[in-house]
């Protein structure tokens, strides 16, 4: 049975930091509370999850299109979408240290004096812990223009959907297509979270990547099955655990008073169980809020039956920064692999990146720097990046430390050129999860390496 492994979640963040992933923001001054900066090896993650699931969402499908809305939109849209006036979270302060909490999110929560166990919200207020629960709205706020009024305050989007809503006749006209269809987006959000933490699991600015589908209200079920179905598929297409998965539909309790159904595509993170992905069946709510508010009418009229009706909406929506986070966690291996010469544990740290996502797809080496091994390996490694390949070129320390460094970033193949590449043009190609080397011709590689990433499989525990 898997179990949560706290350690494991400061082993993955000492690597990120090292090996540059993710670094605090703000770090020479301090830092910013939950605020990230992605570095080199990050962005290309990022780039990699997002690329991974657009071409799921959008570029291998006829029915959904892709859509870019503005950060900052008419403050209209938030009051219509109710978010001005519901989109907050109950906060109590602590009255020894003075700290902030979600009300109902005390447990392992810490001040100088007490470790908060997890009690009934009343019980601790009797004990005089806590002032009295307050709604704190999410949203940054902010001035546009000059003057700062509030005929000019806007906000930072909460989520990306809003944008889809407002723009649904535009993208439907525009693009000629008839329910069920979809519009998707990926894009920065902002929540001013009271209690954000686990590294980038929850944070002020993330990034989403959002679907809406706009489907007849009579298919509303079966595109929400549907795509419950193929949410999970994507992880598992992408090398995450299927053990560290599940789907958890929401209770009544739990849903908003609009929605028909939701699940939860959740995570064994190393601090437990917890969401990674929602899909959310959000009938036509957003649309008829909207139609109601602005007095634009966003409906669809279908020519074969003569009917106008507002679409149903089932949405799935992921934080890209979540997902980054989940492939980095469960990719994530410490081998022990022996000891070294000098009798000390030999323990090889690896990324298990599916070769889509990882940063760095392949890395060239020359076995030394001399005799025409370099240049021969510059030459190689040019052609693969010229073939679309993520490369790496290092020809610094020995070749075994050059290995591990390219295991520690999940790098899943190694070229080597050596002294019989000038001989005879053959290269040694490493595999990163079973560490085995084949021989092969240099002019081989680039097919060599797409039929390895087109049968690529997770390795098993």
């Amino acid at each position: 049975m898997n179990k949560p492994e706290p350690d494991l979640m400061e082993r993955v963040v000492s690597l990120c930091k090292r090996r540059g992933f993710i670094f605090q923001a703000s770090e020479i001054y301090g830092g910013l509370g939950s605020c990230y900066d992605y570095g080199p090896l990050g962005v290309e993650l990022k780039r990699n999850v997002k690329e991974a699931w657009w071409a799921a969402m959008v570029t291998s499908r006829r029915d959904v299109v892709g859509l870019d809305s503005a950060i900052l939109q008419s403050p209209k849209v938030w009051e219509a979408s109710g978010h001005l006036s519901g989109f907050s979270d109950p906060m109590v302060d602590c009255r020894e240290c003075k700290a902030r909490f979600r009300a109902d999110d005390l447990e392992g929560r810490v001040c100088p004096n007490r470790r908060f166990k997890k009690r009934p919200a009343t019980e601790c207020r009797d004990a005089g812990f806590f002032t009295e629960p307050r709604q704190f709205n999410l949203m940054f706020k902010t001035f546009m223009g000059p003057v700062e009024d509030s005929a000019s305050i806007v906000y930072l989007r909460p989520e990306t959907a809003q944008g889809i809503f407002t723009n649904f006749l535009n993208v439907q006209g525009s693009s000629r297509l008839k329910p069920p269809f979809g519009i998707a987006q990926i894009g920065k959000s902002f929540r001013n979270e009271i209690t954000p933490g686990n590294f980038v699991f929850r944070m002020r600015e993330f990034e989403q990547m959002e679907m809406e589908f706009f489907v007849p209200p009579a298919e509303d079920e079966k595109w929400y099955e549907y795509w419950v179905a193929e949410r999970l598929r994507w992880y598992v297409d992408l090398g995450v655990d299927p053990e560290k998965l599940r789907l958890r539909p929401h209770g009544e309790d739990e849903l908003a008073h609009y929605s028909a159904g939701c699940t939860d595509v959740e995570y064994l993170f190393p601090f437990g169980w917890s969401e990674l992905e929602g899909i959310a069946r959000r009938t036509d709510y957003d649309l008829k809020r909207h139609s109601e508010a602005s007095g634009t009418r966003l409906v669809f009229w279908d020519e074969e039956t003569k009917e106008r009706y507002t679409p149903y909406v089932v949405e799935p929506a992921a934080g890209v920064d979540r997902a980054a986070m989940t492939f980095l966690v469960d990719a994530f291996e410490e081998q022990e692999l022996g000891v070294d010469k000098k009798g000390r544990p030999d323990t090889r740290t690896v990324l298990h990146f599916h070769p889509r996502i990882a940063p760095i797809t392949v890395a060239v080496f020359p076995l030394v720097k001399r005799d025409g091994m370099p240049e021969r390996a510059d030459e190689i490694e040019a052609d693969l990046r010229a073939e679309g390949f993520r490369t790496f070129y290092d020809e610094k320390g020995a070749i075994g430390r050059r290995y591990r460094r390219q295991d520690e970033i999940g790098t899943p193949w190694c070229v080597t050129v050596d002294g019989r590449t000038l001989e005879d043009g053959t290269v040694t190609l490493r595999d990163r999860d079973s560490m085995e080397q084949e021989r092969l011709p240099a002019t081989e590689l680039s097919a060599r390496l797409r039929e390895a990433l087109r049968n690529w499989s997770r390795p098993p525990d």
